[in-house]
Parts: structure tokens; sequence; C-alpha cells
């Protein structure tokens, strides 16, 4: 028997366990997991990765990518529907409306993917941006989501974050699961500000890992209706539709700045060469290197 069948065969028998034996809350949490690994052993996916490094930037770019520049999927549906979230419930719910190939959207480190994403087919495009920018745009949307814990000062959230006690833990250990990935030319790599010093390349890129070849009419359009400004005034990509308990953009805008090196507003001298040493130190054994200056 095949990897996949047996994998199948044993998630039939597990789901009938739970069924019968388990808590019902357990239920939904499992039904999703099924769903999530059944289509990736059945079906071609496009799988996108990033950590607060422009993950609502391709929620945007990647349908547009995929379907050769059509603007009516970005204009009349939200953006966790047209890319929806691998670690959410909702996923089960409109994954079977999406066409293919599909886009699907984490923060998920390497080491969370159900073995059957690694024998399927699926692409990854992992964004990568600059920590400190990346601990600045945390900051701030912890400040406006409703649903964390408050950031307190900058200082204590620098913290927080460089002991990895924020969600999905360390940037350092997510960056190095998906750096040491072992999967071949099913990986592209590209940083935030590779995006917002030339968008129309990036998208070049994008278009030719994933096989679209997008013409250069096409590219335009894309890096026009995707540009920061365009997209603040989408109400299907500002989570402007969502209840102010959830997201209150009176605290701070959802899409906030859209710019490279805004940490340099925020950080004291001092923070600097806190944050530099500690991650500089976590990352000093590892073969790749990082696309900018720490310092």
């Amino acid at each position: 028997f095949s990897k996949s069948f047996v994998l199948l065969y044993f998630l039939y028998f597990t789901f009938i366990f739970i069924l019968l034996f388990a808590p019902r809350e357990w239920h939904s949490n499992f039904v999703v997991l099924c769903t999530m690994t059944i289509k990736a052993i059945l079906f071609y996916s496009i799988l996108f990765y990033s950590i607060s490094s422009g993950t609502i930037w391709m929620q945007e770019i990647l349908p547009l990518v995929l379907n050769g520049g059509d603007l009516t999927p970005i204009h009349t549906i939200p953006n966790w529907e047209r890319v929806p979230w691998l670690e959410e419930k909702q996923l089960a719910r409109v994954l079977d409306r999406l066409a293919y190939p599909r886009a699907l959207v984490s923060h998920f480190p390497y080491n969370l993917m159900p073995p059957s994403f690694c024998a399927s087919k699926a692409k990854v495009i992992y964004v990568m941006r600059n920590p400190k920018d990346i601990m600045v745009s945390s900051y701030y949307f912890h400040q406006m989501a409703g649903f964390l814990e408050d950031p307190g000062t900058f200082d204590e959230f620098m913290d927080k974050f460089l002991e990895g006690k924020v969600m999905f833990g360390k940037w350092t250990d997510h960056v190095k699961s998906w750096r040491n990935s072992e999967l071949g030319d099913r990986i592209m790599y590209i940083t935030y500000e590779e995006m917002v010093q030339d968008l129309p390349a990036s998208l070049r890129h994008i278009s030719d890992f994933l096989g679209c070849n997008l013409t250069e009419e096409v590219i335009q359009k894309i890096a026009e209706h995707c540009s920061f400004k365009s997209m603040q005034n989408n109400n299907m990509s500002n989570f402007s539709l969502f209840p102010k308990v959830y997201m209150n953009s009176d605290k701070s805008p959802f899409l906030r700045k859209g710019i490279v090196g805004d940490w340099k507003n925020h950080f004291s001298s001092e923070q600097l060469t806190r944050f530099t040493s500690v991650i500089s130190k976590e990352l000093e054994s590892e073969s790749f290197s990082l696309p900018w200056s720490l310092d």
C-alpha cells in the first residue's frame, strides 16, 4: 500500500474513535486536521508561509497571480476566505470553494506541518522580513487585536519577542525551521524588503516559480492593485469588516505603514544592541545568512 493510502486508513479509524470516545470539543478540530491532510494528499495546492512579514499582502497577490490578473476575488471576497488560514477552523468550510491551484496561508513552523504535506507536490513561498521591523509591526498588532494580551511597553514587548513568549514562538526558530526544510525546488524564499523595493520584479519571480508565465501587462496590473494604498482602501483586505472587539483600528490601523526600516523610529541604542546580540547568537551556527544587517 502507498503511504497516502495508509495515512487515509489511519485517519478514518482515528476519526471513528474520536467520534465514539473523545470529548465533543475535540470533534471540529480533528475534522479540520483531516480535511487539511486529505487535501494535501489528493490535490496540488500552493501554500504560503510567513510570520508578520506581509501575510495580508500575499493574500492579495497570490489569487491574482494564479488567476491571471482577474481582480474579481480581491473586490468581492474577504482575504481570509480567498486565501484561508491553515490553522483556522473555517478552512474546512471554505476549502472546497477555492479554484485550483489553491492558495493557503499559515504561520506554522515547518515542524508542525503534517507528514502528507512533505509527500505532496504543494509549493511554498516563504516570506522573510527584518526581525526588527517584524517586532515593531507585532507590537502595534498586539495593541489593536482584542484577542491578544496587551503588549505592555515597547521594552517589555521586546523581552517577550526575544524569549519567544509571543504567538508562534521565537522568530529565529521559525526561520531556521523553514530554511532547513528539505523541500528542494518546492520552496521559494523572498523578502518583504525585495517586494517593497521592486514589486513587479517580485511578481515576475513568483509567477515563474508557480509556472504562471504572466505577461508584463498583467504583472503591472497586479502591482498597481496590490499597492499599499490600494489595499488600505479595499474593505475586502483592510479588516474593516471585523468587529472592533477583535480588531480596533482606533488603537492602531491594521495596515499601518507598509514601509521598510520603521524600527529606526522605535529602537534605542541599548535596545538595538540587546536585540542584535540575542538574534545573532541564536543564528551563529546556521549555514544560511540573513539578507539584511542586524546592526
